[in-house]
């Protein structure tokens, strides 16, 4: 029975380079997978999820309008899908959140979301709130702060001595 997962650490816990060994491991298997990021994610160039230790894979993308039900029902009619991979999850609607736990329940097809759960300030994003809340697997990757010998949960960004206090959300 296939389960929906979210993944959550802090920024630079790896959550990137576990989304890439798990489709890894279904494609060495024979089995296909397809994977998606946040089209507002475009560090590494649009289109693929990489991680800073330089793997890289093709990926799909989605905004706040895209339907991934009928994108993922769709193609899975077309060749079989057997598990579907989320990096930025942070970044869904809550609208897509429910239509990736209708993919686990309707299609029987796993889905495993990496993101953040809060932002800088301690937030919930819209996506994270909702994974939380109707995940079947929670699973927290551990990090380490780049400061203090202690496990990281918030990152940061600061610019010339000043701490940025406004984010950009969807």
């Amino acid at each position: 029975m296939a389960q929906l997962y979210f993944y959550y650490s802090a920024m630079n816990a790896g959550k990137s380079t576990a989304l890439l060994q798990s489709s890894y491991n279904y494609q060495e298997r024979g089995m296909r997978t397809v994977v998606y990021t946040a089209e507002i994610d475009d560090r590494f160039g649009a289109g693929k999820v990489s991680s800073r230790i330089g793997l890289s894979s093709p990926a799909k993308l989605f905004n706040q309008n895209s339907s991934l039900f009928d994108e993922i029902r769709a193609e899975h009619e077309q060749q079989a899908i057997h598990c579907v991979l989320v990096d930025e999850c942070q970044f869904l609607t809550r609208q897509q959140v429910y239509e990736l736990s209708e993919v686990v329940d309707q299609l029987d097809i796993p889905v495993l979301c990496y993101g953040l759960r809060t932002d800088f300030r301690g937030e919930l994003f819209i996506g994270s709130q909702y994974l939380l809340a109707w995940s079947d697997k929670l699973v927290e990757l551990k990090t380490i702060c780049f400061v203090a010998v202690k496990q990281a949960w918030c990152c940061v960004l600061i610019k010339q001595a000043d701490l940025i206090t406004k984010v950009s959300r969807w």
